[in-house]
């Protein structure tokens, strides 16, 4: 099977964070992106970064940068489209998104996407008591889907779920009695707790 390109989506800002990039933030003595990218190399075809602003200061990791093609920061849907556009251009069928504020997302990540049943497929987990949350920003998502995505913004729709419910979303489900491997930072007490899970 073809591995999918992969777009790694860090085009919010990070207001909770006091703004800035949250993927460069240093976790276990390298950027978090550095070890996003590590994760993906296994699993991913092409890979690129969704992020607004200089793209100079990604110069670095070696990654196209795509920014959002919409005006006023509308959120992970728009970098999504952008993975999309860029996928149908290097012929692929699907792109996979990755949130680029969670560094411990599963090993098999792709594989388990694309070995959902086709459509748009998103990542989510269960917890030791049965409860599963879904994690949308990790899916997969196929670049047929572009002109409609792109109505749906324009349109001022915003929600990852509600665009990928009304395409008939399926999940890949992991299962995670410990340690969410979804866990994404937010906080200063998020990034502490992700130092110790990297040490």
């Amino acid at each position: 099977m073809i591995r999918p390109p992969a777009i790694i989506l860090a085009g919010g800002r990070a207001t909770r964070m006091g703004g800035g990039d949250k993927c460069l933030l240093p976790l276990g003595g390298r950027p978090m992106l550095a070890g996003i990218v590590a994760r993906l190399v296994p699993q991913s075809g092409a890979m690129a970064l969704n992020a607004n602003g200089d793209p100079a200061r990604f110069a670095g990791f070696g990654l196209p940068v795509l920014p959002d093609g919409l005006p006023d920061f509308p959120g992970p849907l728009a970098g999504i489209l952008a993975g999309m556009d860029w996928a149908a251009s290097l012929g692929a069928d699907a792109v996979v998104s990755v949130a680029g504020d969670t560094p411990f997302f599963p090993g098999d990540l792709i594989e388990r996407l694309t070995g959902a049943g086709g459509g748009i497929v998103l990542a989510a987990s269960r917890d030791g008591t049965g409860r599963v949350t879904d994690h949308p920003t990790f899916g997969l998502w196929p670049v047929g889907l572009r002109r409609d995505l792109r109505a749906f913004l324009t349109g001022g729709g915003r929600r990852v779920r509600g665009f990928a419910g009304d395409h008939g979303a399926r999940a890949a489900v992991w299962d995670a009695p410990a340690a969410d491997p979804f866990f994404n930072i937010n906080t200063a007490g998020d990034l502490a707790r992700a130092q110790g899970l990297a040490d």
